[in-house]
């Protein structure tokens, strides 16, 4: 059949290609995740990570215990763009674009080499970029066989009944001018940590069917909600149907790290630290895609990670069948939540914010104040059309008790006030919080029990002496006012008798 229009065959040439396609922007420890996810996909419960520093001649090697691949199956596994994203997929396919292993491989390597075995039949190819730049045709010459002396490199998959090995070497793009063992040593840590987060629901859990070992050592999961700690607060399951599939999201809110030890609080902190870790989480079968991100999302306008909404983390579990639906990437980094979703996302997000705010002002401290009274604070903010300000509040026991018996010195009390007022450290406040990633000491934290009762008990006589309350109108009052509806236990023990006081 004649078609009716001229064509012509332009083919890219290869090594030019590749070059361009090794600037995606992979990490090594982001390259591995989507080397391992292979091995996921490949059913393999077993996958062990290999770091192994020689200076410029340095590997890094993956062996599973996966299905393996067949002659033909390896061949179509080290082509580029062999796979079809549009195609459907198995339900365990964590892959979509057919490029990750080659891509993930070539941004850290300029020798690739795959090596697969089913019974007693190994077969093995490479991909070498110096070779491809040699060809004088811009051939896509991929290799039969390992390169001449790295054939003991791929002999751990030797005796196996079935597996796959990917060795990387020419490490051009990981071990650069510069780069010295200990570097390459806290490369080993970063990649560690990563795996831990990006695989941690195949690594522990119910569902746990993975053992990753990175350098002989077991990868420990590390779960970014804390779900387990009695103080972290989830939002109810909410599963939401789409075009391509139902999206399930849970809200969490995690304990103020005055309610965490140091070993909990380091650990749940995460890769990047607590503020760089907020927002959602996007998985895809359980493999976590996106860690802490607000996708986007915002009223006015997108909303950034900030100190106040730390503590906020957000589930998400997608189907792989939506992966065009959320603009996945070809690294599985970015995700944009479809149209539909973005209103109910946004009010859930808005409603854990508000929660972790919450938290991080209070230190994660419950305001403990009778069912029906208002919590009396010594601060209110007050807005206004040019912005807001801080007013002590005189109604506060503490204050207004010194402003009744001011007498004549009620207007020089008044005028003290009113400085405070205006000269409250607002900027040095917010610039201590934002570079020590912690909220200043208030509420007599870390202040000793007994000098909390001290003043407290300053404030209980003179309710009853000078205000004319009961012990018991007292004792309520006092329990509802801040900082006191923090130590319930002190407000009850004080007496009946106020002569018994000290």
């Amino acid at each position: 059949m004649k078609t009716p229009y001229r064509t012509r065959h332009a083919p890219p040439k290869a090594s030019c290609m590749i070059e361009a396609l090794r600037g995606l922007g992979y990490s090594t420890a982001t390259a591995l995740a989507d080397v391992i996810d292979n091995s996921i996909a490949a059913r393999a419960d077993r996958v062990d990570v290999q770091l192994k520093w020689n200076g410029t001649s340095s590997v890094i090697t993956v062996l599973d215990n996966g299905e393996g691949m067949n002659a033909r199956d390896l061949d179509l596994a080290m082509r580029l763009g062999e796979k079809n994203p549009s195609d459907e997929r198995a339900a365990n396919d964590l892959g979509r674009f057919g490029l990750g292993l080659k891509t993930a491989s070539f941004s850290q390597c300029r020798r690739l080499t795959v090596a697969s075995r089913q019974g007693s039949v190994t077969d093995c190819l490479q991909w070498d970029l110096d070779v491809l730049a040699a060809s004088a045709d811009g051939g896509w010459h991929l290799i039969e066989g390992p390169a001449d002396g790295s054939e003991e490199l791929i002999s751990p998959l030797l005796s196996r009944d079935q597996g796959t090995l990917v060795l990387w070497e020419k490490l051009d793009r990981i071990v650069t001018a510069g780069f010295c063992e200990q570097n390459f040593l806290d490369l080993i840590d970063g990649v560690e940590r990563h795996l831990g987060m990006v695989f941690h629901r195949y690594l522990s859990g119910p569902g746990m069917c993975l053992r990753l070992h990175i350098n002989g050592c077991p990868i420990v999961a590390w779960d970014p909600f804390l779900a387990a700690h009695a103080a972290t607060w989830s939002s109810p399951v909410e599963r939401v149907s789409g075009g391509c599939g139902v999206v399930e999201m849970q809200a969490y809110v995690l304990p103020h790290k005055d309610r965490l030890n140091t070993r909990e609080s380091d650990l749940t902190a995460g890769l990047d630290g607590w503020t760089a870790q907020q927002g959602f989480y996007v998985y895809r079968n359980q493999r976590l895609l996106v860690a802490g991100s607000w996708l986007g999302l915002g009223r006015a306008r997108p909303w950034t990670k900030e100190e106040a909404y730390r503590l906020a983390r957000i589930r998400l579990d997608i189907p792989n069948t939506s992966d065009a639906e959320w603009k996945l990437d070809i690294r599985k980094s970015r995700a944009r939540p479809p149209v539909y979703l973005r209103e109910r996302l946004t009010r859930l997000a808005e409603d854990a914010r508000e929660r972790a705010r919450r938290v991080f002002a209070h230190r994660g401290q419950v305001n403990r104040v009778a069912s029906h009274q208002p919590l009396l604070q010594a601060w209110r903010a007050e807005h206004f059309r040019g912005g807001m300000r801080y007013r002590i509040d005189p109604d506060h026991p503490a204050i207004s008790a010194v402003l009744d018996d001011a007498g004549t010195m009620e207007g020089d009390i008044r005028a003290m006030l009113r400085v405070i007022e205006e000269t409250i450290p607002v900027q040095r406040i917010w610039l201590d919080t934002s570079e020590a990633r912690e909220t200043p000491r208030t509420g007599f934290a870390d202040e000793p029990v007994e000098g909390v009762a001290v003043v407290l008990r300053v404030l209980f006589r003179n309710m009853i002496k000078r205000k004319g309350l009961s012990s018991k109108m007292a004792r309520e009052r006092l329990a509802c006012t801040e900082p006191f509806n923090n130590y319930p236990g002190l407000v009850a023990a004080l007496p009946d008798d106020i002569d018994t006081l000290e």
